[in-house]
């Protein structure tokens, strides 16, 4: 046996149909009772309770109670980030499930990515705020630049606190193939559209719908 990661282990929690279902449905940041994955996943509650077994044991969940209830969610960024890679892999190169309605094209628009925004709009915003100096990028390596304490301080939001997890992350965007901004600050910029209602997230989707006024806010705050 080589020594190092066990990435069939994980390939194989994340590769089972109805698990791969459940786990996309957490992306959308929002934590789940097993009742709602087992929807999401077309299975039955008992098929439902198993597979989250076998993610919690395989460290993709966690679990938190409240009450009566059981709520899952993605067990963190790195969690969100492979499975967002994941899915560029599959629009890449793999076969694709086609669904009716216009929600796949709001969804490459704008989406949430676990805590942060993704999509064109997403990429559109990382691309001018590197190409403003505000954000240093260094291939995936992304850091704050020597004006981004000031610029992010003046539309509220603090960069100056040191978080446990990184305040810029690159994550590979599945639709546009190339990187949206997560990190803290990436989940504070997407905080910032929804408090300002320039926003709102559609109702079971992860697609992120801006109204004309919000649009142009978005764009006179974030792509200028």
């Amino acid at each position: 046996m080589r020594e190092g990661p066990d990435i069939a282990r994980i390939a194989s929690l994340v590769g089972d149909p109805a698990r791969a279902n459940m786990l996309n449905a957490l992306m959308g940041g929002t934590a789940l009772t097993a009742s709602e994955l087992a929807l999401e996943a077309g299975v039955s509650l008992p098929t439902a309770s198993s597979h989250l077994s076998k993610l919690m044991e395989g460290g993709l969940l966690t679990l938190a109670r409240q009450g009566r209830h059981r709520y899952y969610g993605l067990a963190g960024p790195q969690v969100a980030g492979m499975i967002e890679a994941i899915t560029g892999v599959a629009e890449a190169v793999g076969p694709k499930r086609v669904r009716p309605g216009p929600r796949d094209g709001a969804m490459r628009v704008a989406r949430v990515c676990y805590d942060h925004l993704a999509g064109e709009q997403a990429v559109a915003m990382l691309d001018r705020l590197v190409a403003r100096g505000i954000l240093l990028r260094d291939d995936i390596e992304i850091r704050l630049g020597p004006a981004a304490a000031s610029h992010f301080s003046a539309i509220g939001i603090d960069v100056g606190a040191k978080p446990r997890r990184p305040v810029c992350r690159a994550c590979l965007d599945w639709s546009v193939r190339r990187s949206h901004l997560a990190g803290t600050l990436g989940a504070a910029i997407l905080d910032k559209i929804l408090s300002e209602k320039w926003a709102r997230r559609e109702k079971d989707s992860r697609a992120v719908v801006f109204s004309p006024p919000g649009k142009q806010a978005f764009e006179r705050v974030f792509l200028a």
